[in-house]
């Protein structure tokens, strides 16, 4: 597995726990199995690795729950949000790609997990687009006006405090 240098942060929705790494492995990946799926509410979970001797956690601590003998995954405590899987006995941590800041740089690469695959999966390609604001349809512009108007969803990079002080 080759490992890149570069600078790549990420965090929890409310903005409670951030996170740093200097390096990064060529794992991009996603797993389809069943402690994957519960860990992040979805039917797979998108995961990149650092190694941990490169990451600082710059803002709060994770929460971690022990999934299995050898695993923890963390979150946040105040707002829920899947942050990594941890092999407790490995050389690194995997980042769910969503909590990145820049997700788009981490496109997987495998599927892994293959034997709890949700059938449809390979079907999402062929769903129908929604409209631009993520609503669909006219309808749900107005509230998806209001949720925009009043997000609390802390910014794709670093803040020195948060939440803004008002």
């Amino acid at each position: 597995m080759d490992r890149y240098t570069m600078d790549v942060s990420g965090g929890c929705q409310c903005g409670a726990v951030r996170y740093h790494a200097t390096e990064m492995f060529d794992n991009a990946h996603i797993c389809h199995c069943r402690m994957c799926q519960k860990a992040v509410g979805n039917i797979f979970a998108a995961l990149v690795a650092a190694p941990r001797e490169v990451i600082t956690w710059t803002r709060g601590t994770p929460a971690r729950f022990r999934s299995s003998d050898h695993v923890d995954r963390g979150f946040c405590s105040q707002c829920g949000t899947p942050l990594f899987y941890e092999d407790i006995t490995g050389n690194r941590v995997n980042f769910t790609i969503g909590s990145l800041d820049h997700p788009e740089l981490f496109p997987p690469h495998m599927n892994d997990g293959n034997e709890a695959r949700v059938p449809w999966f390979d079907t999402l390609p062929t769903l129908a687009h929604g409209g631009e604001t993520g609503t669909g349809d006219d309808d749900n512009a107005s509230w998806a006006a209001a949720i925009a108007a009043s997000n609390h969803q802390h910014p794709d990079h670093d803040t020195a405090t948060w939440p803004p002080k008002t």
